[in-house]
């Protein structure tokens, strides 16, 4: 008894060993990647209009928040139970994940995305090979697909939209660390789940396709399904290459390879348009309203219209003017420019003339003006007759 007395009195060596044993914290399970403060300061820095949106916060889990179609506010606004003292570090995982997928979805359409790519499509599911923690961060992936849109984006085009691929990347990711550890079960459950919203979003575009004046939004569905392509790509670059994902990875290129969007997509100039937008990101001013949320690129007469009535619109013309130098080949901004001139010619002159003389001389250059007067009947009518001539070389390339 004495013997044992001694060895657990025994004092530590130096005082400085007592001080860290007592101020010794467990190490976080986000440590090495962005803080949940420094997520939140960035969601609200690129959608403040968020701010009188979320709900009152909640008591429970984060990753119990995601079932419902305002689940990302929610956890938005219980961001700070994921500090609770008494989660392990495995539920911290799950809860960081929870806010990293949230986050993610609120910001995806705006002008600065949080950059958590990485985290929800492979590292947060690579951090444990306990398949028990992955499953409700499954779980909660597949609940995220019924999140809502409205007021975060613009761009959801016949139900069809880029939060569909950003979904699906992150399930994919999933999916194959699942099948790495031997869950078929929640391996089949994404698999389905992305098999499924293949043929949804296929079907549109095939719909679409169809109609008799829909070339407009052929042509923003066919944008939106070579970005989503690539999302899954992406989601499935995190796969270790093993029997069972290689072939599953040679299935969905081509299941999901959506190849005469991605043919319309190229040949008719749609990927000149990009989808970062960086020229714009300096404007803090098109960040205070989801009115001003940019919509699918070169269709931006209505966006430059409503962006016209900003009191610091000069700094809009002014980052469209220099986008259009740095982005070879796109129209859009050329649109956007063209709507504000049209929203009231004399207000954008007076604008423009408070721009900085170099930005001046470029938007009164003979090549700028041409693109500017252009009509948007004209334009419209340009890009349906390149949406119509592509499908005619895709029936025809079907058919030979």
């Amino acid at each position: 008894m004495d013997s044992i007395h001694l060895r657990q009195s025994k004092p530590p060596r130096h005082n400085s060993e007592l001080l860290e044993s007592l101020t010794r914290l467990p190490r976080a399970a986000w440590a090495k990647w962005i803080s949940p403060e420094t997520l939140l300061s960035q969601v609200y820095n690129t959608a403040p209009f968020l701010q009188a949106r979320v709900p009152a916060p909640e008591s429970c889990r984060l990753i119990e928040m995601g079932g419902t179609s305002d689940g990302f506010l929610r956890i938005l606004a219980s961001w700070e139970n994921i500090r609770r003292p008494d989660l392990h570090p495995s539920e911290q995982l799950q809860d960081y994940f929870a806010l990293c997928l949230a986050c993610h979805h609120a910001t995806v359409a705006t002008f600065v995305p949080t950059d958590v790519d990485t985290k929800i499509r492979g590292l947060a599911w690579r951090e444990t090979a306990d398949v028990e923690v992955l499953k409700p961060m499954m779980r909660f992936a597949l609940g995220a697909r019924g999140w809502a849109e409205e007021g975060i984006s613009t761009r959801s085009i016949r139900g069809v939209s880029g939060h569909n691929g950003e979904h699906w990347s992150v399930i994919a990711g999933g999916l194959g660390r699942m099948l790495e550890l031997g869950d078929t079960v929640s391996a089949g459950e994404a698999q389905a789940a992305i098999e499924a919203e293949i043929v949804r979003q296929q079907a549109v575009f095939d719909q679409v396709a169809a109609e008799r004046d829909g070339e407009l939004d052929l042509l923003r569905l066919a944008m939106t399904l070579a970005h989503n392509r690539g999302d899954l790509t992406q989601g499935m670059g995190f796969w270790k290459k093993t029997p069972l994902t290689l072939p599953l990875m040679d299935h969905f290129k081509a299941r999901g390879r959506f190849d005469r969007a991605v043919r319309m997509y190229q040949d008719t100039g749609l990927s000149a348009e990009g989808h970062r937008h960086y020229p714009l990101r300096p404007v803090k001013a098109l960040r205070r309203s989801p009115a001003t949320l940019l919509p699918l690129c070169p269709f931006l007469d209505d966006w430059g219209t409503v962006v016209a009535a900003l009191e610091e619109h000069q700094e809009v013309i002014a980052a469209l003017v220099i986008g259009c130098q740095k982005l070879e080949g796109q129209q859009g901004y050329y649109r956007a420019i063209a709507g504000m001139y049209q929203a009231s010619p004399g207000a954008f002159e007076r604008a423009a003339s408070r721009m900085p003389n170099a930005t001046q001389r470029l938007l009164r250059s003979a090549e700028m003006r041409k693109l500017i007067s252009v009509p948007r009947v004209s334009f419209e009518s340009m890009m349906r007759k390149r949406a119509r001539a592509s499908l005619a070389r895709l029936r025809h390339s079907k058919n030979a």
